[in-house]
């Protein structure tokens, strides 16, 4: 396992286990291969866990598997849906948060803790869901007059050793936090083939993640990319039940392409989009969405194989193009 900086955070696996899979966001799986799968994931030289409480029962997963105690080196995050509450009261509730995920995990501090809401500016209108913008976004002015200034408390407390964003909102607002004169330490950025948030995707704009992805390297964030899959869709077989007008179906059927190539390589789609998401520039480090340690141990065989051929890198760039366009 090669390991990175992630912002201040020196020592982190290129791979980072992402919670969502081991609380069942990603398809079916049991409380006892959870714990399997994060621990293998442990032994196999991964150092970040990243977790959320919308994430089910991942949290409980982390309590289960360390009792407690994270193994040396090994690193734990976790997320706060803050979207638009009442003016004052961000900095209670962003604590509240905190204290409820270390209690679920039995921990008591957290090395990165992110905002997981969208950031938008605050006259926004964004073009799916905008009746809910309140639940699931976070206006500019709030961010920056409230959220910023309270996680930097948190870190003078020693609460957390960091904070981040997920760089998933409108993403000239993303650039422009990353931007800003307090910035986040960390950034977690779409890496995919097809640059696609999918589902998570609410505004009108084109998903720009490299931009995002450049301009965090630019000011010294570290970047967790995300969605290396992309829900499925750049995998053989989406294995959960979705409607056809679903973004992830949606995806799945424009990667058809992929999957050619492919077959044509005699690759797995999956294994091959993780080579691609590691291969990208200014990505430190790559969230796994991993349910089960079948899945967990291809991953770690895309990341021991190295990075992409220069012929190989070409034809994806080309096909890149193509998909995207």
């Amino acid at each position: 396992m090669q390991y990175n900086h992630l912002g201040p955070l020196e020592n982190v696996s290129r791979l980072s286990l992402g919670g969502g899979g081991l609380g069942q966001i990603w398809g079916e799986t049991t409380r006892g291969e959870a714990i399997a799968t994060l621990d293998a994931a442990v032994t196999a030289g991964i150092t970040l866990i990243d977790t959320a409480p919308i994430y089910l029962n991942c949290e409980n997963v982390v309590a289960e598997t360390f009792a407690g105690r994270l193994p040396d080196g090994v690193r734990i995050t976790t997320k706060c849906m803050l979207g638009e509450p009442e003016s004052g009261s961000i900095a209670g509730m962003l604590e509240v948060s905190l204290n409820a995920s270390m209690a679920a995990m039995r921990l008591d501090h957290a090395d990165v803790f992110f905002l997981h809401s969208n950031i938008c500016e605050d006259d926004a209108v964004f073009a799916f869901g905008n009746e809910h913008r309140r639940r699931f976004a976070t206006p500019w002015s709030q961010y920056v007059g409230e959220v910023v200034p309270a996680f930097e408390r948190l870190k003078q407390q020693g609460r957390i050793g960091a904070w981040g964003i997920t760089g998933i909102g409108v993403p000239q607002t993303i650039i422009k936090a990353l931007n800003h004169e307090t910035k986040p330490d960390v950034v977690q950025a779409i890496t995919n083939l097809l640059d696609s948030p999918g589902a998570i995707r609410r505004f009108e704009q084109a998903a720009i993640p490299r931009e995002i992805i450049a301009a965090a390297s630019a000011q010294g964030v570290g970047v967790m990319g995300i969605r290396a899959v992309q829900a499925g869709a750049l995998t053989a077989a989406i294995d959960r039940p979705l409607k056809d007008s679903h973004p992830e179906a949606a995806d799945y059927r424009r990667a058809e392409p992929y999957r050619a190539l492919c077959a044509e390589l005699d690759i797995d789609p999956a294994l091959l989009a993780h080579r691609y998401a590691l291969d990208m520039v200014g990505v430190d480090t790559v969230v796994l969405g991993v349910k089960n340690r079948t899945e967990l141990k291809q991953c770690i065989e895309a990341e021991a194989l190295g990075p992409l051929s220069v012929d190989l890198k070409v034809r994806l760039e080309d096909l890149r193009q193509q998909l995207t366009a």
